[in-house]
């Protein structure tokens, strides 16, 4: 999980909006996904199906797609935006909303 987390930003302001709302927060937003995804079992494979790239200026993406989860204990998906900003030379994600 904290490999995967490399892509986001590492900031308090870092929004990450699911099914249980709004979460503010770099160290917020991890510990989330270490309490939802515990083990390989609920990890799964996962997999990104992009739907569309948008440039909004030189500094910032936005991006739309599917996301899925195929698991031995049941395969799971939804849909995501993501608002990328280039800091510091690097595109992290400033803003998740999955379903």
């Amino acid at each position: 999980m904290d490999a995967f987390m490399k892509g986001y930003w590492n900031n308090d302001s870092l929004m990450f909006i699911g099914k249980s709302g709004v979460t503010y927060g770099y160290k917020k937003t991890l510990e989330n996904y270490k309490k939802n995804y515990p083990d390989t079992a609920a990890m799964g494979k996962l997999t990104f199906t992009l739907i569309q790239v948008k440039k909004l200026s030189g500094e910032y993406y936005h991006i739309t797609g599917k996301w899925h989860l195929a698991r031995t204990i049941g395969d799971i998906g939804g849909h995501y935006t993501l608002l990328f900003r280039k800091i510091k030379g690097k595109w992290l994600i400033v803003s998740d909303h999955s379903s």
